[in-house]
C-alpha cells in the first residue's frame, strides 16, 4: 500500500515529493461568453484583482488584447474552433502595468455538452539572463498535454477536457456528475477527497500538489503530477477545486529539450559557415527527439547568389535544395539516398513539397508506405523508407523574413513513438534559432559575394606592360569574418613606351570598400591618361577623396573615405623610374644580382586627410632586368610580426632573380596564405625592360621655314631604315602637322623622337607649355583641321608636360606593315 504524506502545501503518494510545473500558474474558470466565474488566489498574486472584483466581469478586464467586445467575441470563437488557444500575450496589473505571460485556453466539458474554458496564466516575468528560455518553457507546456477537470462543493465532476481520459483512462460520462472515489476507488483518492475538503472548508489559498502512477495499456506505470487549486467566487467564498494533472515523463521530456534550446542559443550562429550551422542544427536533434535529420537549403543560401525565394511564389516549380546537413542514430545515415553538396529530390506529392508551397510545417504521425503513394515517385527515397522503417515524419519549413531558406526533415525509426504536437514545437524552435544564424550567413554570403565579384571585376584581368616591363600579381582576400577589402593594383600603358605603376589599399571590408575602390582606380586611369605627372596627380586624387567623403556625409551610414597610394612611372628608354607615394609603403627593388633595397621615399599622407600636403617625387635610374615588387599592408603586417620584419621577409622571397615572375609571387604569398589574414594582400611584380637605342630616333631642330619639310625627311628616312616603308605616308602628314603646330605656337629648338616598340610613337616636343586642342574647322577656316587629321590618322594621340615646355605624340599600328 502507498503511504499518505500530507502537508500545508502539498500532498504526497509515496515515493519523492516533486513540485509540478503549474505550480505557480494562475487559474480562472471563463463562460462560453468569456466572462469570469471563478477565480484563484495565483490570479489575484499575478495582477492583484480579487474575486468579488473580475467575477461576473468580461475578462477583458485583464487582458488588453480583447479591450473590446467584438475582439473578445471572435476570441472565443476562435477557441471553439481549435478546441482551445495557447500563445504569448500580456495582461493588466492593476496598477497599470502590462505583464508578459504565456496563456493557455482549455475547453472544459460539462454535462448536456455545456461548455466552459478554463484560463490558465503563467508570468514569464523573469530575469533577463532567463528571458528566451522562460518563453520557450511557456510555449512548450503550453501545448503539452495536460489534464483539466473542475469539482464541485460536493466534489462531483462538474467540467473536464479530454485530455484527461488519455491520461487515466476514465471517459468523460464516467466521470461527469461522479465524486472522486465513485470514478477512482482507493486509498490515494480517499487522502486526495480529504485534502479537498479541507481546501473547500478553509477556502485555501495554497496550491497543493501530489504525485501518483498509473497504469498504462503496456502495463507499466507512468507518474502523474497533479495540482489542486480552490475557485473562489464573487463573495470569495469557495466554488470547487480545480484538479490539472501532468504526465511527468512527457513534462522531464520536455525539460531536457528546453536544455537542448539553451544548448542550442550557444551552439547555433557560433559561424557565418552555412553548412556548419545546418549540420549543427541535424546533430542537436539526434538522438534527443528524432533518430535522423536531413537539412536542405536553397541553393542560393550557401553560394550566395541568385534570387531570394519568397515563401508563397514557388508554384509548381520548386526551389532548387541541396543537404547541407544530415544525422543519424545509424552510422553513415544509411536512411539518406543524398550527401551533403548534392542536390535532393522533392516529390511533387510529398508532405516535403507541400511544406515548400505553403511555407507551414508538417506533422506526420504516421508515413504510408504503401504501394503507388507519394514515396514511389522517388525509388532511391522509397527504398530507403522502407528499408529502414520510417514510420512517422516531420517537415519544417527554414525560414526568415518570408524568405525560404530550406526545410528541415525530422524522421523516426528505432523509436516505436510517432511524432506528436510537442515533438512539432521543439523542432520548430530549433528550426527558428538556425534560420535566424541561416539568414545572417545568407545575408554575408551574398555581400561577401557580391564584394568580392565587384572587386575582381574592377580589378585588371590582364597585365599588360608592353615594353617597358613583364607583370605578375597576386590576391589573397581577408579572412571570411573580415570579408573582401579596397586593395587594388593596376598597370597603365602611357606615352613614349612608359608605363605606369599603381598600388592602393582602400580603408575597411566589404561592398563598400570595393565601391570605394573602383571609383579611386578609374579616377587614377583617368589622370594617368592625361599625363599628370606623378605628384600631381596624388594630389587630385587626394582631393577626389576628400569630395566622396563629403558627398555621403549626409549619408545615414556612410563609409569610411580613405585610402593610401603608390604611383610609379617607369620610362624604358631611359631606365628612369618616377615615384611618389601617399601613405604606402615604399615599394621593394631588387637588382639582377639579388640586391634588395626600399627606397626611402618622400613621405606623403593618406588621401583624404584633408592636410593639402604637396606629394614629393623621387627619381631613380633602374638597371635592365631590375624586380619591382608593389605591395599592400597585409603582405607585410600580421598580428605577430611588425611592418619591419614583414618587409624583410618580403625581400627575402623575392631576392632570386633568376626565378620568373609566377614563381616569385608564389613565394612571396606563401607566409600570407599559411596564416589567418586581416587584411587583404596584394602583390604586384615587374620585371624591367629596356628599349634598345636602335629603336630611338631623336632629333633637336631649329624653328625655320624649312623645317617641317626637315622633319619630314628624317622620319621616312628613319622609317626605311628600320622596315617600316608602308607608314610613311601617314608618318609624314602626322610628322608636318606636330611641327607645323610647335612653329606656329612656340618659340625656339623643336625635338622630334621616333620610337619603334609595339607600336610606332612619333613625339614633337617645344617651350610652349600650352597644349593644342582639336575643334571643329568651319569651310571657311584656313586652320583647325590639323589635330583631326592626326586622330584619324593614328591608333591614338595626346599631349604630356615636360620638362620646360611639352610634347605632342600620336601612335601608329605596326601589325599591318610590310614583313610584319
Amino acid at each position: 500500500m502507498t503511504n499518505i504524506t500530507v502537508s500545508t502545501d502539498r500532498v504526497t503518494l509515496g515515493r519523492k515529493p516533486h513540485v509540478s510545473d503549474v505550480s505557480d500558474t494562475a487559474f480562472a474558470l471563463l463562460d462560453e461568453q468569456g466572462t469570469v466565474v471563478a477565480w484563484t488566489q495565483a490570479a489575484e498574486d499575478l495582477v492583484d484583482y480579487t474575486a468579488s472584483e473580475v467575477v461576473g466581469r468580461s475578462a477583458s478586464l485583464v487582458l488588453p488584447s480583447f479591450a473590446d467586445a467584438s475582439a473578445m467575441s471572435a476570441f472565443v470563437e476562435q477557441c471553439r474552433a481549435q478546441n482551445g488557444w495557447s500563445g504569448a500575450t500580456t495582461v493588466r496589473h492593476r496598477d497599470g502595468r502590462v505583464l508578459d505571460v504565456g496563456l493557455r485556453i482549455s475547453m472544459l466539458w460539462g454535462q448536456d455538452g455545456a461548455v466552459r474554458w478554463l484560463a490558465s496564466v503563467t508570468d514569464m516575468g523573469v530575469p533577463s539572463g532567463d528571458a528566451v528560455n522562460a518563453l520557450v518553457q511557456g510555449s512548450i507546456l503550453a501545448r503539452a498535454p495536460i489534464g483539466v477537470s473542475v469539482r464541485d462543493l460536493k466534489l462531483r465532476c462538474a467540467w473536464v477536457n479530454d485530455v484527461m481520459e488519455s491520461l487515466d483512462g476514465i471517459s468523460r460520462d464516467r466521470r461527469l456528475g461522479f465524486g472522486i472515489t465513485d470514478a477512482w476507488p482507493g486509498v490515494e483518492t480517499e487522502a486526495t477527497e480529504a485534502v479537498m475538503r479541507r481546501m473547500l472548508r478553509s477556502v485555501s489559498t495554497k496550491v497543493y500538489e501530489y504525485r501518483t502512477w498509473l497504469p498504462t495499456p503496456l502495463g507499466e506505470e507512468r507518474p502523474l503530477a497533479v495540482s489542486l487549486a480552490c475557485l473562489q467566487g464573487a463573495d470569495g467564498q469557495a466554488l470547487g477545486v480545480c484538479t490539472i494533472s501532468v504526465d511527468v515523463t512527457e513534462s522531464r521530456q520536455e525539460r531536457e529539450r528546453l536544455a537542448v534550446l539553451g544548448e542550442a542559443g550557444t551552439r547555433l550562429g557560433s559561424t557565418l559557415d552555412v553548412m556548419q550551422t545546418s549540420q549543427e542544427l541535424a546533430d542537436l536533434a539526434v538522438p534527443l527527439f528524432a533518430d535522423g535529420v536531413a537539412v536542405d537549403l536553397e541553393q542560393s543560401v550557401p553560394f550566395g547568389d541568385g534570387a531570394p525565394v519568397r515563401i508563397g511564389s514557388i508554384g509548381e516549380r520548386f526551389p532548387v535544395l541541396r543537404r547541407a546537413g544530415v544525422a543519424s542514430i545509424r552510422h553513415g545515415a544509411p536512411e539518406s539516398p543524398w550527401v551533403r553538396g548534392e542536390r535532393t529530390l522533392v516529390p511533387p506529392a510529398s508532405p516535403a513539397a507541400e511544406v515548400l508551397r505553403t511555407g507551414k510545417s508538417y506533422l506526420g504521425p504516421k508515413v504510408d508506405t504503401t504501394p503507388g503513394g507519394w514515396i514511389d515517385q522517388s525509388p532511391a527515397l522509397a527504398q530507403r523508407i522502407r528499408e529502414h522503417g520510417m514510420h512517422s515524419v516531420m517537415v519544417v519549413p527554414i525560414r526568415a523574413r518570408r524568405v525560404l531558406l530550406g526545410m528541415a526533415v525530422f524522421i523516426r525509426t528505432e523509436n516505436p513513438l510517432p511524432f506528436q504536437e510537442t515533438d512539432l514545437l521543439l523542432a520548430e524552435e530549433l528550426v527558428k534559432r538556425a534560420a535566424v544564424s541561416l539568414d545572417k550567413a545568407r545575408q554575408y554570403r551574398r555581400e561577401h559575394t557580391a564584394a568580392f565579384a565587384l572587386q575582381r571585376n574592377l580589378r585588371p584581368h590582364r597585365l599588360r606592360g608592353g615594353g617597358a616591363v613583364e607583370a605578375a600579381s597576386r590576391y589573397q582576400p581577408a579572412d571570411i569574418d573580415r570579408g573582401v577589402g579596397g586593395d587594388w593594383f593596376d598597370v597603365i600603358p602611357l606615352s613614349g613606351a612608359r608605363v605606369a605603376l599603381v598600388v592602393g589599399d582602400v580603408v575597411g571590408h566589404g561592398i563598400n570598400a570595393a565601391a570605394t575602390m573602383g571609383r579611386l582606380r578609374t579616377a587614377v586611369r583617368t589622370l594617368a591618361n592625361m599625363e599628370v605627372p606623378p605628384g600631381e596627380l596624388l594630389a587630385r586624387l587626394d582631393d577626389t577623396v576628400q569630395r566622396l567623403a563629403e558627398a555621403d556625409a549626409d549619408v545615414p551610414d556612410p563609409a569610411v573615405v580613405g585610402a593610401t597610394c603608390l604611383y610609379v612611372v617607369y620610362d624604358p628608354v631611359t631606365r628612369k623610374c618616377t615615384m611618389t607615394t601617399a601613405g604606402h609603403p615604399p615599394p621593394a627593388i631588387i637588382d639582377p644580382q639579388g640586391k634588395v633595397t626600399f627606397p626611402d621615399l618622400p613621405t606623403g599622407t593618406p588621401l583624404g586627410i584633408g592636410l593639402g600636403a604637396l606629394f614629393e617625387a623621387m627619381e631613380l635610374e633602374l638597371p635592365e632586368g631590375s624586380l619591382l615588387a608593389l605591395y599592400t599592408d597585409g603582405m607585410i603586417e600580421t598580428r605577430d610580426h611588425d611592418i619591419e620584419e614583414g618587409m624583410h621577409r618580403l625581400g627575402t622571397a623575392l631576392a632570386q632573380p633568376e626565378l620568373s615572375l609566377e614563381e616569385l609571387c608564389t613565394r612571396a604569398m606563401a607566409p600570407v596564405e599559411d596564416q589567418l589574414a586581416c587584411d587583404d594582400a596584394s602583390l604586384l611584380l615587374v620585371r624591367t625592360r629596356s628599349i634598345s637605342p636602335a629603336q630611338v630616333a631623336s632629333w633637336t631642330l631649329p624653328s625655320d621655314g624649312t623645317v617641317v619639310h626637315r622633319a619630314q625627311n628624317l622620319a621616312c628616312g628613319q622609317l626605311a631604315a628600320w622596315g617600316l616603308e608602308a607608314l610613311e605616308g601617314s608618318m609624314k602628314l602626322i610628322v608636318s602637322e606636330l611641327v607645323t603646330n610647335a612653329v606656329r605656337h612656340s618659340a625656339g629648338p623643336i625635338g622630334l623622337r621616333l620610337i619603334q616598340h609595339e607600336v610606332l610613337t612619333v613625339e614633337v616636343s617645344d617651350s610652349n607649355v600650352s597644349s593644342p586642342r582639336m575643334r571643329d574647322a568651319r569651310i571657311v577656316d584656313e586652320h583647325g583641321r590639323g589635330l583631326a587629321m592626326v586622330a584619324q590618322l593614328s591608333r591614338r594621340w595626346g599631349t604630356r608636360p615636360a620638362q620646360g615646355g611639352k610634347v605632342v605624340w600620336a601612335e601608329a599600328d605596326l601589325a599591318h606593315t610590310s614583313g610584319r
